[in-house]
């Protein structure tokens, strides 16, 4: 018995629909402070979605299924490459400068020299 997973557009559509309200559920329960740490944690995920659309890809046999492939690629990797860079951003705030500022004099900076004349 062959273990074959045929997966009509219904169902199809119905684990996309599944997916984007569970997405939709999660993310909008997650204060806003924690939308940048969650979406650089969640980067794998668009990984995910490009093994998907190389699936969809390579499986397609309408020039209409290659193009939902390709266009899954080019958004699963848009979204990756900008998520670590996003995440790259963020973790150079929390990184301290090797440069030392450099001192200023204690007495505001200006150095101002006097003359004085014996008339």
């Amino acid at each position: 018995m062959p273990s074959e997973i045929a997966m009509t557009g219904v169902v199809a559509l119905y684990v996309f629909m599944l997916a984007g309200f569970a997405g939709w559920v999660i993310i909008g329960n997650v204060p806003a402070i924690l939308h940048t740490p969650l979406m650089s944690g969640s980067n794998f995920v668009h990984g995910i979605v490009v093994v998907g659309g190389l699936f969809a890809l390579l499986n397609a046999s309408t020039p209409l299924e290659q193009g939902i492939g390709f266009f899954a690629v080019l958004l699963g990797a848009g979204n990756a490459a900008g998520g670590y860079a996003v995440t790259d951003r963020m973790l150079a705030m929390f990184k301290t400068s090797d440069a030392k500022p450099a001192r200023k004099p204690a007495h505001g900076g200006v150095h101002h020299i006097h003359h004085h004349k014996k008339s």
